[in-house]
């Protein structure tokens, strides 16, 4: 990938990982210019969100049978995952995520 490419796909890739949302949106807008920098931080940003979504369902399990409020913090998950994400397209980097970013 190229410095232009980078800079061109900066934008959609970064508000890509404003939630959920922005991630759908930011799909849409890289359907015409298909930019691979952006692509990549499509397909980083949700499975970040997915990743949330998940890990706060179990979470909110887990504290109705185990009574342990502080696994409530699993539900940020997401988010952390999304800010790491954001960093990596404002620094114009191409690096997955931690965890989920491996995965599909």
């Amino acid at each position: 990938m190229n410095h232009n490419t980078i800079e061109d796909g900066k934008t959609i890739a970064i508000i890509s990982y404003i939630t959920l949302l922005g991630t759908l949106a930011a799909y849409f807008m890289n359907r015409s210019k298909n930019n691979e920098f952006a692509t990549f931080h499509i397909g980083q940003a949700l499975r970040a969100w997915i990743t949330g979504i998940v890990v706060g369902f179990i979470a909110k399990l887990l504290i109705m049978f185990t009574g342990i409020g502080l696994l409530g913090y699993l539900q940020y998950v997401g988010l952390i995952l999304a800010i790491i994400g954001a960093l990596n397209a404002m620094n114009g980097k191409v690096e997955k995520i931690p965890l989920v970013g491996d995965i599909g």
